[in-house]
């Protein structure tokens, strides 16, 4: 087999430049030691032909079944092809061991693989991601940017993130209409949310939906007076607080 037809209902983008590929799996390092690797989406295996050295323990997951025999006639006995949507099958305990995650990412689920990221953090040590240029900036950007909302905080509150490079679309097959972004995600060592998860979600989600409005007005519907009150910055917007403050906003919401 020759090569695969890009799908639309997929997202499918094949990233076709060589010197790309060897930069994103060369940012694994050199936290790499002692993980596995699930590469997500392999497609032609751009990445894992490179990621087949590194002697780690490699997993890809593919639901093209175009992309699942290209990858059986070409890679069979050099790694683990599992068959299936990534986000059902991490649901699912496929990431029981302690993980580098990578890949060229569809961005009509990308975002969805950010959540299933954070999710399962205690398995997820690294991440190495390729997203849509907006997405990648969002996840990496600091408070006090336009770019700054729900994902960063997410995210940055259990990942050390950084954006790597730009990459045009020229690089893949067929080329998207837009530019691409890679980021690398390394787990933070204290990564332990000292509050309800459920509430600091529900509470960055709340205020980021109206990230005009402060947080006073943005939070009314769980607000009690006396703790809104007592939080210093109750009239700044969601786009202002770093994620230590939402973490004192929860205690202050668990302890009225």
């Amino acid at each position: 087999m020759k090569s695969v037809r890009a799908k639309k209902s997929f997202g499918q983008h094949f990233l076709k430049n060589e010197s790309i590929a060897h930069q994103i799996v060369e940012a694994l390092q050199p936290e790499l030691k002692r993980l596995s690797i699930i590469e997500i989406g392999p497609g032609m295996g751009v990445l894992t032909k490179y990621l087949i050295h590194l002697n780690n323990a490699l997993k890809v997951v593919e639901l093209d079944r175009e992309s699942i025999a290209f990858l059986k006639e070409n890679y069979q006995n050099k790694l683990e092809i599992i068959e299936g949507d990534f986000l059902k099958l991490a649901a699912e305990n496929l990431i029981q061991v302690p993980t580098a995650i990578i890949g060229n990412f569809p961005y009509n689920i990308s975002t969805q693989i950010i959540f299933q990221t954070i999710y399962n953090r205690n398995q997820v040590a690294l991440l190495v991601g390729m997203f849509q240029k907006e997405v990648a900036k969002r996840l990496c950007s600091a408070p006090g940017n336009k770019e700054y909302g729900i994902l960063s905080v997410y995210l940055q509150t259990f990942y050390e993130c950084s954006y790597l490079f730009t990459v045009e679309p020229g690089s893949f097959q067929p080329p998207p209409k837009v530019n691409s972004g890679v980021i690398k995600a390394v787990r933070k060592e204290n990564y332990e949310l000292p509050c309800d998860e459920t509430l600091y979600l529900r509470l960055i989600k709340m205020a980021f939906n109206q990230r005009r409005k402060t947080l006073r007005n943005a939070l009314k519907q769980l607000m009690v007076e006396k703790n809104i009150s007592s939080f210093e910055n109750e009239n700044k917007r969601a786009e202002q607080l770093h994620f230590t403050e939402f973490i004192e906003l929860c205690f202050l919401f668990e302890n009225r």
